[in-house]
């Protein structure tokens, strides 16, 4: 048989995945909890980009958010809290060649590991990080983060807390070899959709900080943003998100943005009164960690299998004869 009708029987028996192919459980956030809007905008991108189910895998760590895989038609990591990443990067290390998305929250990442963040941002892995901020601990019912604003009343700051939050933007636009950063609110599904989209795209380690509604805990945390679309800047550029003629109606506060420029990018987190919408910062020329070391061969199906039998052989029984 001819190289073109192999090439045709192929594309023939391709199949055309749905957004139900990559529906898990059905979701039990909270009515109004915008972690519904991101698994939403994840699966559209899982879709658009026709991705094997078997090569995609979601890592999360402990919280509302992490709940993630479970509502996946992929296959998934529950892991501990605050220890997502490494896992993630192990994920990475012996199978490059899948698709590795990680789920966190505001408190399993910003505290419990904040120290796995720091390096996994150092390491540059390819996969996707997506950290629900929610300002808030949901999963264990309300208590203060380190996200939450001065003030917040919780059941561990029944006065108020009296620190300001920390900023995860500021931080990771000082971190060392760090390769994609962007913010963007669950409320804005094209946005949403958009900054998701090319945080995938991109080779490296892709951290995306999303503004996240909590109508549990946190009711009325984002409320003002929602109402008052001038307290967003929408950071626009051709290497970054555009914006439709409806939403440019709307968010009419509008900056171009070059995801070049890092120092452009700590002056806009770090000076600007508005929450910046949009990529902040995009390397592509950082090289990712598991390209410098690459296993001496890759785990295939029959690798594994070969593993596996060695070491039950070892707690075999084995007849006498």
């Amino acid at each position: 048989m001819s190289t073109k009708a192999n090439d045709f029987l192929r594309e023939s028996a391709r199949v055309e995945h749905t957004l139900e192919d990559y529906a898990g459980c059905t979701p039990r956030w909270c009515t109004g909890c915008g972690d519904n809007a991101i698994l939403a905008a994840v699966q559209r991108v899982c879709r658009e980009e026709q991705l094997p189910l078997e090569k995609i895998v979601f890592v999360s760590g402990i919280g509302c958010s992490s709940r993630f895989p479970f509502y996946m038609g992929t296959y998934g990591f529950h892991g501990l809290h605050g220890r997502a990443l490494p896992i993630a990067e192990g994920i990475k290390m012996r199978r490059p060649d899948l698709n590795v998305f990680v789920n966190t929250g505001d408190g399993d990442c910003m505290s419990i590991g904040t120290a796995h963040w720091v390096h996994a941002t150092r390491y540059n892995m390819n996969m996707t990080v997506m950290m629900h901020d929610n300002n808030i601990y949901g999963l264990t019912k309300n208590q203060a983060s380190p996200t939450s604003p001065i003030g917040t009343r919780s059941n561990t700051s029944p006065r108020g807390t009296v620190l300001q939050p920390f900023d995860p933007l500021q931080a990771t636009l000082g971190m060392s070899n760090l390769s994609f950063v962007a913010q963007a609110p669950d409320w804005i599904p094209e946005v949403l959709y958009q900054i998701i989209h090319e945080g995938f795209k991109h080779r490296g380690f892709s951290f995306i900080r999303i503004l996240q509604r909590c109508p549990e805990f946190q009711d009325n945390r984002w409320e003002p943003c929602i109402q008052n679309p001038a307290s967003l800047l929408m950071l626009t550029h051709e290497n970054g998100i555009q914006l439709s003629p409806a939403l440019s109606r709307v968010y009419k506060e509008q900056v171009e943005h070059d995801p070049a420029d890092l120092v452009g990018a700590r002056e806009i987190v770090g000076t600007s009164e508005q929450l910046p919408v949009g990529i902040l910062y995009r390397n592509p020329d950082v090289p990712c960690y598991e390209d410098m070391r690459k296993p001496d061969q890759l785990y295939t199906p029959e690798l594994i299998k070969q593993g596996l039998d060695e070491e039950l052989d070892k707690f075999t029984i084995w007849p006498r004869d």
